[in-house]
């Protein structure tokens, strides 16, 4: 079993109190907006880090992290995009990407709308987005998620919640 702490859109300022929510966690992934290679490092710091870069993000960033990502993990296919949708909204992009690999397990950011879906026309994939973390942006709470995987199989997925964009901001 991997436990997973999967946040985006942190947009530069990353909420202290993540660590401790992500504390149990094997990696944390983050998809895209990073907003500072700082970020990156103090998130790479604390835990493996698996990510995807995001439209903001500069080319330092776009040269640590890929726009795509593709693995397997405990037996589970896992497609991560900062852009991608969700089901019967794909991106033209993810939908190419989706109906080609397959993936269980589709995650992106981007929209900062927590939302966890199945895709019953996609074999029941499960899409995963975050929500968004960081205080820029039109989203009221700031949110995250984690996970576990095992056996094939997403488990015990949780949404989180930060306090309200704009307040308490610390980096």
């Amino acid at each position: 079993m991997v436990k997973i702490g999967l946040l985006s859109d942190t947009h530069g300022s990353l909420d202290a109190t993540i660590f401790s929510y992500f504390e149990d966690r094997d990696e944390v992934w983050h998809a895209g907006d990073f907003g500072d290679i700082a970020i990156c490092e103090q998130l790479e710091n604390f835990k493996p880090v698996r990510g995807v870069y995001g439209n903001i993000d500069d080319q330092k960033i776009r040269q640590s992290y890929p726009l795509d990502l593709i693995f397997e993990l405990e037996g589970v296919k896992v497609y991560m995009t900062h852009i991608g949708g969700y089901p019967g909204h794909y991106s033209q992009h993810a939908r190419q990407i989706i109906d080609r690999e397959q993936p269980g397990l589709f995650i992106c950011g981007h929209s900062h709308i927590l939302k966890v879906m199945k895709d019953t026309k996609r074999n029941n994939m499960l899409t995963l987005n975050p929500g968004a973390i960081g205080h820029q942006g039109f989203h009221k709470m700031r949110t995250a998620l984690r996970f576990e995987i095992a056996d094939g199989q997403v488990q015990n997925p949780e949404a989180l919640e930060f306090g309200k964009r704009g307040k308490g901001a610390t980096n």
